[in-house]
């Protein structure tokens, strides 16, 4: 009598050759939270896609609304819709161009560099005013400390 050997019967013998009908969901779950880990960091760099120089203020935040149209002005002045650039002197033809919603015009959001001229930032916000744009947001980067 050999002691820890043991003869596989019929059953047995067949048991370790089926096909398993389960699935092993461990390496799935592994993977998507690598992807949410890597969709956590890199959605807040998707939210601006003009590198822009933002002023600080200690004002509270503005919600985000899923129609609303970002206006960014960069360091030279170049005026961005969203991401897209717009010509130089085609910006009222551009707002004329955006989709109206059930009349009402789109949330706009200004974006405007710190180093802008006070004067240039104004005229954008006077084109905007003169388009039917009167509500207007503008994005600063908030600041525990006022000076």
């Amino acid at each position: 009598m050999a002691m820890g050997l043991h003869r596989a019967g019929a059953r047995g013998g067949n048991r370790a050759r089926t096909p398993m009908a389960e699935i092993n969901v461990t390496p799935l779950v592994d993977v998507m939270l690598v992807l949410l880990i890597i969709f956590m960091v890199t959605a807040p760099l998707m939210t601006a896609g003009v590198p822009v120089d933002l002023p600080d203020s200690r004002a509270n935040a503005v919600d985000q609304e899923p129609d609303q149209i970002t206006i960014s002005v960069d360091q030279e002045g170049y005026i961005f819709i969203d991401d897209a650039p717009v010509p130089v002197g085609g910006f009222p033809q551009a707002l004329a161009a955006l989709p109206q919603n059930d009349g009402k015009p789109p949330l706009i959001t200004l974006r405007a560099d710190k180093s802008l001229d006070y004067g240039r930032v104004m005229a954008v916000m006077g084109e905007l005013n003169r388009a039917g744009f009167n509500s207007i947001s503008l994005v600063t980067n908030s600041s525990v400390t006022a000076p």
